[in-house]
Parts: structure tokens; sequence; C-alpha cells
């Protein structure tokens, strides 16, 4: 049996290792173009490799939402899901979009993530509660709907957040202490 997740590290990898459209096929100086670089940046990788993740995490979010939804509320379906994939999300952003494989970090890593996770449940949780006073006989399907898009919102500021918290921690980790200034000359 195929699963999401084995799916979307098929597409992720298939991705990855395809030119990008229009990309050539031959260096300036005449050597093959390295066929396995989507993007020439490294932000451009890490863009599509968090979408990957995102696209996964999204998926699991909106199962569980419209699981726990049936027994809860839509602001505690909403929390509940969000907090149980926020975990899983931080740590494969952490290894694969922002290439940290250490767990020097971690800890700190996570917390960049809970940071992130408050961000997206106040993101959510406010556009739930919008939905909620004004649709109040709105479906669990359309508050999916808002939510999914409430969770794109709260993507792009956890990117941002995530990018500066983690990647800034493993780009300090690269870059040796200067030497201490000699008094003498």
């Amino acid at each position: 049996m195929t699963t999401i997740r084995g799916i979307a590290g098929q597409a992720l990898a298939s991705a990855l290792h395809r030119p990008a459209a229009g990309a050539p096929t031959v260096r300036p100086d005449g050597r093959p173009a390295n066929p396995r670089r989507l993007v020439a940046s490294p932000l451009g990788r890490e863009l599509v490799v968090f979408a990957a993740i995102g696209v996964v995490s999204t998926a699991a979010y909106a199962a569980l939402y419209l699981l726990l939804r049936t027994a809860t509320g839509a602001a505690a379906a909403n929390a509940l899901a969000l907090v149980a994939t926020a975990v899983g999300n931080t740590a494969a952003n952490r290894r694969l979009t922002f290439g940290v494989r250490d767990g020097r970090s971690m800890v700190r890593d996570q917390v960049g993530g809970l940071v992130a996770l408050a961000v997206a449940l106040a993101i959510t949780t406010a556009s739930v509660s919008l939905l909620g006073a004004l649709a109040p006989q709105a479906g669990r399907f359309a508050e999916l709907a808002v939510l999914i898009v409430a969770n794109a919102l709260a993507t792009a500021a956890r990117f941002v957040l995530l990018r500066s918290w983690i990647a800034a921690d493993r780009k300090r980790a690269l870059v040796p202490a200067p030497a201490p200034a000699n008094a003498q000359e």
C-alpha cells in the first residue's frame, strides 16, 4: 500500500533531481550542467523542500482536523491537529529543509517550532472564529477550506521564523569563532 509519506517522498526526490524548466544543459564553460539541481540558490531549494513538507503536513493536519472535529469544536480540533503535526513538521524541516542533522540545537529548534506553532494557531483560530461569527451554519468542509487558506498564510510566517531560527543557528555553527585580540603587535 502506498502512503502519503511515500508519495510525497517520491515526488520530492523526483523534483529535486529534475532540471528546472528552461535550465541550460551545458554550463558556460562547456561542461554538462548538473541535472540534479532544481534551483541555483540555497533559498530556492529550501522553499521547494519546505513546500513539499508543507503539503504532507497539511494533508496530515486536514485528516486529523476532520477526525477530531467529529468529537469536538472547530477551535479545539484545529489546535489539537496543529499541535499533533507541529513537532514532526519542525523535525522534518530542520533536517530536510535546513540541513541540520545533529542533535546539538534540537531543543532550541523545537522551541522555534513552538513559536511558529503559536503564530499559526493565532492565525487559524482567528480565521475559524471569524467564519463562525460570519457564517455560523458553515459546514466542516467550509471550515477546513478556511483553515487551509489560513494555514497557507501561517506557513509563510513559519518559513520566515524557522529559517531565521534554525538556519541562522546552522550558519553560526559553520563560522569559526574569531581569534582573541592580541594585546601585543
